[in-house]
């Protein structure tokens, strides 16, 4: 395997058009435009049915169908209907992070332990602050879960902006295959692997940090 393109120094100089540094950058922004999106349509709408039980039926299909969808031809779609741009990118990317999002934080809410929120309304507090102060915190080590899921899936996919003139790591393999420099698209492939690598454990300490101790099984030692 020639690893020439990527073990270049010219290719890593910052504020270069086209170096990596930059291809990172741009695919970071898609994707946490993407990962944003889908978590302020999904999480909510997740709560909310996780914590009424209704609508559970929409939640599990919307996730199914949101699987089933390819995002290269949904964004072909959405680039057919609304044309060039960062739009249709970012329309495609969401519907991909909304389903992970969606129904781990319905089947978190869901596992809930039933006599813990019994307990919560019985002290008297309100299902407002049942869902702030007991269901959300237990579930969300469910809901990191699906949301870590949803990072790789976006990290991985972003790559597809390239295909309709925008930047990110795609443009390694689009342009690497257009002029057969198999070595470019090696190099856009192994740097989009260790993104997806590095954001997963970046986001794994994040879930240690913001899980209870106790709901992630840590021992918390104390001392006399």
């Amino acid at each position: 395997m020639n690893f020439s393109y990527l073990t270049d120094p010219e290719n890593w100089q910052f504020g270069e058009p086209g170096s990596f540094p930059q291809l990172i950058l741009s695919h970071l922004g898609y994707s946490a435009l993407a990962l944003l999106l889908g978590v302020l349509i999904a999480l909510p709408v997740g709560l909310y049915i996780g914590h009424t039980g209704r609508g559970s039926f929409l939640a599990i299909n919307a996730g199914n169908a949101g699987r089933s969808l390819p995002t290269l031809g949904l964004l072909m779609l959405m680039v057919t209907l609304l044309g060039l741009g960062l739009l249709p990118v970012l329309i495609a990317l969401t519907v991909l992070v909304i389903p992970p999002i969606l129904t781990s934080t319905y089947a978190g809410m869901r596992n809930v332990d039933h006599a813990v929120v019994d307990a919560a309304r019985g002290m008297g507090m309100r299902p407002w602050q049942v869902l702030t102060r007991v269901e959300f915190p237990m579930a969300l080590p469910v809901i990191m879960g699906g949301f870590r899921s949803a990072a790789l899936q976006v990290i991985a996919t972003a790559t597809v902006a390239a295909s309709v003139g925008l930047g990110g790591l795609g443009r390694l393999l689009i342009d690497g295959l257009a002029v057969n420099d198999y070595s470019r698209v090696l190099a856009g492939a192994v740097v989009v692997a260790v993104l997806a690598v590095v954001l997963d454990l970046l986001l794994a300490l994040v879930q240690r940090w913001v899980v209870s101790p106790g709901l992630s099984g840590r021992v918390v030692r104390t001392t006399v």
